[in-house]
């Protein structure tokens, strides 16, 4: 379709939907329905989100890099496990099935909550859970838009569909915000998971719209319970990716782990540290949708996807090179909300725009162990790392920043690398 006919089509999908994204008629109503899907998604996270980040101030600084490895070797866990389902079971059954598994452990804590309050323990077990949870429902979400858009199509609607989690990011506070006033805190676990129950449900109707765009949906992925990590070991592509994924978030944690230092330090009541996460959480949606929505496909029309994936190593060196200078919670409060803001409407987008151009087993497990196992993987490490050349002092430590510096070179000359790849791999595709 050449560019004329493209914006015809755009113009023909609908009037103001048609000015904030390049959609064609035939796509609108599966566009939607993949926004509804992270709208719901998101919100249902983000109203647990503060709630998971007081539970590890609660248990401590000293203690975050021990919960991020107990996260990740409950991902080493999850990893087969998810392999056995997607070799097993079809497709289009293995996203509604783990969701309604995560409707029902929601359920669960919230009657543990309800009936025996908060503890250490509790406060430990909440932080874990929530960890692993967001990961898998939203990198099945992922999964599922990497299987039913083409790499063009991604392109074009990617951010859009992006804009519908920030939205929800957006709202889950507000209606947790809103609602809190009338019912018990725990009580807003019940809402968390009747919009999960949303998210799957138009995951259904999203299949519906796309039939025809997902090869043999009814059939399972295939392969072995272990292909996804023996698959990024074996292609340059995929190993590209698993390296991005887990450099982002070893350098990431440095900068969460140096928040929850100064936020311990400059914060000594609970409301106080719940409503910074919650501020921190509305500025990084608020900033993150309005790009989503005006910038992230012009991004990747003009610029292209390895630009987007180089912007957040960038912000990351600059961001390290500030906190060296001045580690203040006002500076690492600006670091990570810029970080966040390039992670979700630019460099995610590119990363899942890259799984449009792999295979079927490739799109869930490949995905689901970087996404959890390689994700974690980099809290971990991460948080050990900190805790061992920080001393208590974070990046006011000379040897923190000297640390996370190379760390973020290297991140970026694997940028730069996996855009050239991506670019290699549609080339090969079209001809």
């Amino acid at each position: 379709m050449s560019s004329i006919e493209s914006n015809q089509a755009s113009e023909g999908a609908g009037g103001f939907l048609g000015r904030l994204v390049r959609v064609e008629r035939h796509e609108v109503a599966a566009l939607f329905a993949s926004f509804a899907m992270f709208f719901s998604l998101l919100s249902a996270y983000y109203i647990i989100r503060p709630v998971r980040d007081e539970m590890g101030v609660t248990v401590g600084k000293d203690a975050i890099h021990h919960l991020f490895t107990v996260v990740f070797f409950v991902m080493l866990a999850v990893v087969p496990l998810f392999g056995w389902i997607a070799s097993r079971f079809a497709r289009r059954l293995v996203l509604p099935g783990i969701y309604v598994f995560f409707v029902v452990n929601i359920v669960l804590f919230w009657a543990m909550l309800k009936a025996n309050g908060s503890s250490g323990l509790v406060a430990a077990a909440f932080f874990v859970w929530a960890s692993v949870f967001n990961l898998i429902v939203i990198s099945l979400f992922w999964s599922l838009m990497s299987e039913l858009w083409s790499n063009e199509e991604a392109k074009r609607l990617f951010g859009f569909i992006s804009a519908g989690g920030t939205s929800g990011a957006l709202a889950g506070p507000l209606l947790a915000g809103t609602l809190v006033n009338y019912v018990a805190p725990v009580d807003l676990l019940l809402l968390s998971a009747l919009l999960l129950a949303l998210a799957m449900a138009s995951s259904l109707i999203l299949r519906r719209y796309r039939t025809g765009h997902a090869s043999h949906a009814s059939e399972p992925a295939g392969g072995g319970i272990l292909d996804g990590a023996r698959k990024v070991f074996e292609s340059p592509y995929l190993g590209r990716i698993a390296l991005f994924v887990f450099l982002a978030n070893v350098v990431g944690t440095f900068f969460y782990v140096e928040q929850s230092r100064l936020v311990a330090q400059t914060f000594t009541d609970s409301a106080s540290r719940v409503s910074y996460f919650a501020s921190r959480d509305f500025l990084v949606s608020f900033a993150t949708l309005t790009i989503e929505i005006f910038g992230t496909a012009a991004v990747m029309r003009y610029l292209g996807v390895g630009a987007a994936l180089l912007a957040l190593p960038i912000c990351a060196m600059l961001g390290t090179l500030a906190l060296w200078w001045s580690p203040m919670l006002f500076v690492v409060a600006a670091v990570m909300i810029a970080e966040r803001v390039i992670a979700f409407s630019l460099s995610g987008p590119a990363i899942k725009i890259m799984y449009t151009l792999t295979s079927p087993d490739e799109k869930y497990k490949v995905q689901n162990f970087v996404d959890t196992v390689v994700y974690r993987g980099g809290d971990a490490v991460s948080g050990w790392l900190f805790a061992a050349i920080g001393g208590g002092l974070g990046f006011a430590s000379a040897a923190t920043p000297l640390v996370a510096l190379p760390l973020a070179f290297l991140w970026l000359w694997t940028a730069r690398g996996l855009g050239t790849a991506h670019d290699v791999r549609v080339a090969e595709n079209r001809a």
